[in-house]
Order: structure tokens, then C-alpha cells, then sequence
């Protein structure tokens, strides 16, 4: 960032913060559409069109060499020289692109620009998901009906710590106060959850004492030693050091790693064009709980015990 980039990042963090959202929405509609009407900052902000003129005047004082105005079509072009203004994190920007900014009661999603994506298969409903959420923004917990592959179905006191998103599914990281252990919990299989507001969370239920959610490890991610062009890969992954670090939770290494199809086998055997990656160091994942889903995995342990994921 040079220093005239720089000035101006800072000159934009006095102004307030609705004003920074329309600017950054200007400068958004400008970099990754290629144009700028007055009409999309009144839709998107139902500001009149008098405050809309005047969020593009304040965009052109800043950057001025950013835009230019098509008379004809009264349509605002970003110049040859446009440098954009703010940091769009590009998971922020692709899920704009694809699914719309869907603000509005009830509006459907609705991408800006063409693409595909799969759909979810499995999603929470709502009247299952609320509570939960509230559950973990209060620390509280909630008592409902639970169907596993193990028990079938049983009633559960739980204290729900987090959402996890596996990429397959969604599930809640919380303390089982009927095995009195952390444990991941699949929406999908919780029937009527009651938040308790009766029932005191003491220390050992909380986030804090959940081990494997503190725990943070380091994987290093290669490309797969049978990959017939790594170079691709490193082109991919963004590793010109031909080494991607990633550092995730140990109660949700396995899944992320089964989501990335990082083939964790000691001697990278797993074959097929879907493993792209391989775990330089299958041994980071000792201890683990959600290891034995990492594709590939073997436990170091002789008698190759290990704990299982109830999620599952």
C-alpha cells in the first residue's frame, strides 16, 4: 500500500461508519461490476436521490481517478487507473456475487452476476436454529430431543458453545451434560429445543474448559507427491513455497481436511485427481478427536483406539 492509498484508508475511518457502507458499496458496484448507477446506492441504502448524488461526490473528492461518467447513459465507469478504495475480503465478495447483498424482508437470494453453485442439502430449521443461537450469545443451556446412530432417540440437556459448518452440513459444538462430555450435535436430528433459563452453566460446561475447541494446530499442506502437474497446485492454492499453512481446531481438523480432500495417510496413498493436497505431517493431528475423519488417516496408537465423533 503506498502512501497516498495509505492517507486516504485513514481519512476514511473518521467518517461515520453508514457513510464508509455506502462508499464501500460504490466502490464494490464499480471494481467487480463495472458500473455505477445513482439508483443501485438508493435502492441498496433507500436513501433519496439527493444523498446518493452527494455519496458519489464525496467518492469522486477522494478518488477522483477512480471513475468517469458516461453522459449518455449517466452511468459512472471505473477509469483505467481505478485503485479501489477499500479491502473487499474476497469470501465477503463472492458471496455477494453469487447470492446478492439480500437485504429486504423475505427477499429471495439473488446473484449479481451469472454462476453456479451446489445446493444444500441439509440445512437447520429455524425454529430448531433460534434457540440454539440464542443458547450460545447467552450462555444458557437448552433441553430438546435428539436422534443419534448409537441411541436413537433421547432427550438431551445441552450447552451449545458454537456453530461448525463441515461444508456437508451444519452442526453445534456444545457440552452433553448426559455423557458429560463436549460433543458435536447435527440440526437436522434435534426435535424442539427449550432454552433453560433456570438451569446455571457452571465452569467445567463452558467454551473454556473445552479442550479440543482451544486447541489450535498447525497443518502443513503440500502438494500430493502422485499429483501429475504440483505446479498447478501450487498455482491453486497460492503456494509459491509449494507449503500452505493452515491452522484449525482440533474438534474440527477432520472435518476440514475431509472438506479440502487433504489426503492425511502417512504415505500418501490415497489415489484419484480429488487429493490434490497431502498432510506433510499426519502426526499434527495426534490427539485430535475429529481425526479419524481426515481422509486417509491412520492412528499412530498400536491398539488404534481413538475417540469417536458422535456427530457422525
Amino acid at each position: 500500500m503506498n502512501s497516498l492509498q495509505l492517507e486516504r484508508r485513514r481519512g476514511l475511518e473518521r467518517l461515520p461508519r453508514v457513510q464508509r457502507e455506502r462508499l464501500s458499496h460504490i466502490d464494490f458496484k464499480l471494481y467487480f461490476l463495472g458500473e455505477l448507477r445513482r439508483a443501485d446506492v438508493v435502492e441498496r441504502f433507500e436513501t433519496g436521490p439527493a444523498g446518493a448524488t452527494r455519496d458519489i461526490a464525496l467518492y469522486r473528492d477522494i478518488a477522483p481517478e477512480n471513475l468517469e461518467l458516461d453522459p449518455g447513459t449517466k452511468t459512472y465507469r471505473p477509469a483505467a487507473d481505478f485503485t479501489p478504495l477499500f479491502e473487499h475480503q474476497p469470501q465477503r465478495v463472492l458471496t455477494a456475487l453469487s447470492k446478492g447483498f439480500g437485504e429486504g424482508i423475505g427477499d429471495q437470494l439473488q446473484p449479481m452476476v451469472r454462476c453456479e453453485f451446489p445446493n444444500a442439502l441439509s440445512l437447520p430449521r429455524m425454529s430448531v436454529l433460534a434457540p440454539i443461537t440464542r443458547a450460545i450469545h447467552r450462555g444458557k443451556a437448552v433441553r430438546l430431543g435428539y436422534t443419534s446412530i448409537e441411541s436413537g432417540k433421547t432427550e438431551r440437556e445441552l450447552v451449545p458453545l458454537a456453530l461448525v459448518d463441515t461444508g456437508i452440513r451444519w452442526h453445534v459444538r456444545a457440552f452433553d451434560r448426559k455423557s458429560q462430555q463436549f460433543r458435536d450435535f447435527v440440526f437436522t436430528r434435534m426435535e424442539s429445543p427449550t432454552l433453560l433459563e433456570d438451569s446455571p452453566v457452571a465452569r467445567e460446561e463452558t467454551v473454556e474448559h473445552d479442550v479440543q475447541w482451544s486447541r489450535i494446530i498447525e497443518l502443513e499442506l503440500v502438494p500430493h507427491p502422485k499429483h501429475p502437474r504440483p505446479e498447478v497446485v501450487k498455482l491453486d492454492y497460492d503456494m509459491p513455497g509449494g507449503v500452505l499453512t493452515v491452522k484449525v481446531r482440533a474438534a474440527t481438523a477432520g472435518y476440514m481436511l475431509r472438506r479440502w480432500n487433504v489426503d492425511c495417510s502417512p504415505d500418501h496413498s490415497l489415489v484419484g485427481p480429488e487429493y490434490a493436497l497431502w498432510l506433510a505431517d499426519p502426526l499434527a493431528l495426534y490427539g485430535a478427536s475429529s481425526a479419524a475423519l481426515a481422509p486417509g488417516y491412520r492412528d499412530p496408537r498400536p491398539d488404534g483406539t481413538h475417540r469417536i465423533v458422535k456427530a457422525l
